[in-house]
Formats: structure tokens, C-alpha cells, sequence
């Protein structure tokens, strides 16, 4: 995980680019509403918006997370980001993907062609749109590479401990996803004057957003508990923890206290002819072994014990 202790700086960009994109193609998504009164436009006017809000909390979790501790949270805030991050995806099922599947019920049950002499609007901005959510996608990927390590783009959402790149990461190919979806219900409306191809559009993308909604309620939910870290960073800090004055971890235990901190705590073997000064002294070299060898290692606790056989 030392890759991603600077995760967070890059997390900031790909987000700040994120609320920029959406905010613009927000506001010209629901002028082509407006003058269209396509559902499918209204219900990627509604998941801009969503968006937007999203990455406006994310902003907020990460800058909440940087507080120094105190007496009450004495290992700080940066839990803070996955509870914002968790926060996103509750807002993300109820305004952008509950509103989105109402909406094509509703449409479903008076269909209605595009008309008028506006009708090439929505085509005109869904591709601005998607060009768009391209350039932001482009950003969040570039942001997210150092981190990456190798794993697929799923295995990074999955594993990565810095939820905000993996929610920008979501949100933007689920927009490029429900941009098509967009694309496909409007330009059938127009083709055939029925208006059921612009409602099946927004409901293909209110399922398209519950879905998004869900993975990132499962992994923030995950990190809100409590992740460890990861396997190679766990054999790491077992192999720097042995060395002179210890002969052997007994047990390890680690959890993340935020994407870019981590707690420590082992029972390391000390033999029985040390001194305490001795092992005091073997503890603080092992403390620095551990902080060279995995950086997020900050909070460390070590009990020296006597291995004991069964």
C-alpha cells in the first residue's frame, strides 16, 4: 500500500475534474430537457446532478479526514473518507437511480415522441457529453495508475484503499455507460415516434446507477469495518520486524485507520537472556524497519514475548 499514500493528492484532481465536467453537462442536459421533455435527457440531467454532489462530498470527506487527533479520536479522522465515500453511494441509489427508474415508469405510462424543431438537441449534447466524461475518465485514470500495481481496473476498485479514485473511476464509466444508453433510447424515439424507446433508455440507466450504487455500498462498507492490509504488505512488515533482538512474529495483526495510515500490532519473540533495555532497543529498531519498509505503517505497537511450545 505505499504506492497509495499519495493517493490522495491524485484523488483530489481526478475528483475536481469529475465536479467540473458534470457541472457543465448537467446544466446542458436539462436544457435539452426542457426543450424536449425527453426522459431519458432528464434522467442524465438527474445523475449529473448526483455526480456533482457526489464529488463535492468527497472534497468534503477528504478535507474533514485530514484533522489533527484529540482526546476523542486520539488515531485521527481519516476513516472520514470511507464514510463519505459511503455516503456517495446512498446518494447515488436514491437521487440518480430510484429517480431515474420512476421516471421511465412514468414515461412508460404516457409514451410520447421527441418532436419539434429542437429534436437534434439531445443527440447534439449527449455527444458533448460523452466527450466530456472521456476527458474526466481520462483524468481519474492517469490519477489511479501509480496505485494500481499491476491488478486489473476491477482488482484495483476492489482492493484500492482510497475510495475516492474508485468512485470517480465508477461514476465516470458509468456515465459514459448511461450516456449510451441515452444515445440508443433517443435516437430510437426519433426513428420510430415512440416514445417507450426514450423510457426503456432511462430505466437501462437507473439500473445501470443502482448497480454502481451497490458495489460502492459493499467495498466502502468493507473499509468502514476495517480492512487490513494488503497480503504484501503484511509479508513486508513480518519480514521487517525480524532482526537483531527478535527471533520471529508470533502473531500480526494491521488495519487500515484511513486510505493513507496504518496501525500495527504484533507479539514479536525476544529470548529470555535480554535485558529490557535490550529489547526496548530491539523494538525501536524494528519500528524503523517497518516504517522504511511499508510507509503507511505510522501507529505501531510491539509486545515481546517468549515463544512457547503447546
Amino acid at each position: 500500500m505505499s504506492d497509495e499514500a499519495g493517493g490522495h493528492g491524485g484523488g483530489v484532481r481526478a475528483i475536481v475534474a469529475a465536479l467540473a465536467a458534470n457541472l457543465g453537462i448537467a446544466a446542458v442536459k436539462l436544457v435539452a430537457y426542457l426543450l424536449t421533455s425527453s426522459s431519458s435527457m432528464l434522467a442524465e440531467a438527474v445523475h449529473s446532478v448526483a455526480d456533482s454532489g457526489n464529488q463535492v462530498l468527497l472534497l468534503l470527506g477528504g478535507r474533514r479526514a485530514r484533522r489533527e487527533p484529540d482526546e476523542a479520536h486520539p488515531f485521527g479522522y481519516g476513516r472520514e473518507r470511507f464514510l463519505y465515500a459511503f455516503i456517495v453511494s446512498i446518494v447515488l441509489f436514491t437521487l440518480g437511480g430510484l429517480f431515474a427508474l420512476y421516471e421511465a415508469w412514468h414515461k412508460w405510462l404516457d409514451p410520447h415522441p421527441i418532436e419539434g424543431r429542437w429534436w437534434w438537441v439531445p443527440l447534439a449534447v449527449l455527444a458533448a457529453s460523452m466527450v466530456m466524461e472521456s476527458l474526466s475518465l481520462r483524468t481519474a485514470v492517469h490519477e489511479s495508475a501509480p496505485s494500481r500495481r499491476g491488478r486489473t481496473w476491477w482488482g484495483f476498485v476492489r482492493g484500492t484503499k482510497a475510495p475516492e479514485l474508485a468512485v470517480v473511476l465508477l461514476e465516470d464509466t458509468g456515465a459514459l455507460l448511461g450516456l449510451t444508453f441515452a444515445a440508443v433510447g433517443v435516437s430510437m424515439t426519433l426513428a420510430t415516434h415512440d416514445g417507450r424507446w426514450d423510457a426503456l433508455g432511462s430505466a437501462a440507466i437507473g439500473l445501470l446507477l443502482v448497480s454502481i450504487a451497490a458495489i460502492l455500498a459493499v467495498e466502502t462498507t468493507s473499509l468502514l469495518v476495517g480492512e487490513a492490509a494488503e497480503p504484501a504488505d503484511v509479508a513486508a512488515i513480518g519480514a521487517a520486524l525480524v532482526g537483531p533482538g527478535i527471533a520471529s512474529v508470533i502473531h500480526l495483526r494491521t488495519v487500515h485507520l484511513g486510505p493513507d495510515e496504518l496501525l500495527v500490532a504484533a507479539k514479536v519473540e525476544v529470548t529470555a537472556r535480554e535485558t529490557a533495555e535490550e529489547i526496548a532497543t530491539a523494538i525501536d529498531a524494528a519500528e524503523a524497519r517497518v516504517r522504511a519498509a511499508v510507509p503507511l505503517a505510522r501507529v505501531i505497537y510491539l509486545e515481546p514475548d517468549l515463544r512457547r511450545t503447546p
